[in-house]
């Protein structure tokens, strides 16, 4: 005879969970694992269509600027368009002592030297015309080669020289520089690519063999030619406070005490010192870019190769310079 179940029983027979079937949960796994291999080869795939992407803008953007023949006379469109100019109002005298006082706190507004109405060159032309933002070219022979922009801060850090979204995005000049006089200071901001691209390549002037051999950088704007020898390269904080915290801006200001202080803040994070002869009446580049900690900067900082100034004897003051 058959047991019959209690009332009870019955009842806690009922609500007992069924045991979900393993074939399921392999299931499910293997949809994640291939909506993530997806994801990730769809990243991949785009990655280095950027990559190629911005080989190819730069090999053809190149081929423009280095055909350009600079005998060819100014362009008359970029030249200033001239203005009434109103009376001058009496200037009040100025003691010759209160001058050469005002002359040592202040540095003066320079012209282009080459150029001193501001002429775009005929070299930027052509380059020019893909993109109106194009105002220089940086060249570390083998390591860089191509275009500077200039829009907002913010712009090109995902876009390329032509404005198309590129993870790699394009090496910009500070917003605020203005180029229609001599700047004594020219901020460059590039990516820090894992492939070198942009201003990946930053890390490796930490190593003294690298920085010997690639000791120059060319950075030519529309206005004239510049080339620049390497002083140092470190890892500076934004923070205000902190004691890697270099205020860059300083770099900029006319007043020379505080571009000294900038300057002797800055050349005391490089991971060498490099006894090269700056002064604040030089013009500096920097080449800025971020590093793994988003509080922190890579910074490179180099000055205008000034007028007489022998490569070779740079080169060989740079070989014996490495010490910290």
């Amino acid at each position: 005879m058959k047991r019959r179940l209690s009332r009870g029983n019955r009842a806690r027979n009922y609500y007992v969970p069924s045991r979900p079937k393993k074939g399921r949960w392999v299931l499910v796994l293997a949809a994640v694992l291939a909506a993530v291999l997806l994801f990730s080869a769809w990243k991949l795939i785009s990655y280095l269509s950027d990559y190629f992407s911005t080989r190819q803008g730069n090999a053809q953007l190149q081929a423009l600027y280095y055909q350009a023949d600079e005998t060819q006379a100014p362009d008359s469109s970029q030249m200033p368009t001239p203005t009434a100019v109103p009376a001058a109002s009496p200037q009040p005298t100025i003691s010759k002592q209160v001058q050469a006082v005002h002359d040592q706190l202040l540095l003066p507004a320079l012209r282009y030297p080459t150029n001193e109405r501001a002429i775009i060159r005929s070299r930027f032309k052509n380059i020019r015309n893909q993109n109106k933002d194009i105002m220089g070219w940086i060249t570390i022979p083998g390591i860089i080669d191509q275009a500077v922009v200039q829009r907002d801060n913010e712009y090109y850090l995902r876009r390329d020289y032509q404005g198309r979204h590129n993870v790699n995005g394009a090496i910009f000049l500070e917003e605020t520089c203005n180029l229609k006089t001599r700047p004594y200071t020219m901020i460059l901001y590039g990516h820090n690519m894992k492939t070198g691209e942009m201003f990946g390549f930053l890390r490796n002037y930490e190593n003294a063999n690298y920085y010997h051999t690639n000791p120059f950088i060319t950075f030519d704007t529309v206005y004239e030619d510049g080339q620049y020898v390497i002083l140092g390269v470190g890892t500076i904080s934004t923070i205000r406070g902190n004691r890697k915290y270099v205020d860059l801006a300083r770099l900029s200001s006319s007043t020379i005490a505080w571009r000294q202080e900038a300057m002797d803040q800055l050349m005391k994070q490089s991971v060498y010192m490099n006894h090269v002869d700056v002064q604040p009446q030089d013009q500096l580049l920097l080449l800025v870019t971020c590093v793994d900690d988003s509080t922190e900067r890579r910074v490179l900082i180099a000055r205008r190769i000034r007028d007489g100034e022998s490569i070779d004897a740079l080169r060989r003051q740079v070989a014996n310079n490495w010490n910290k």
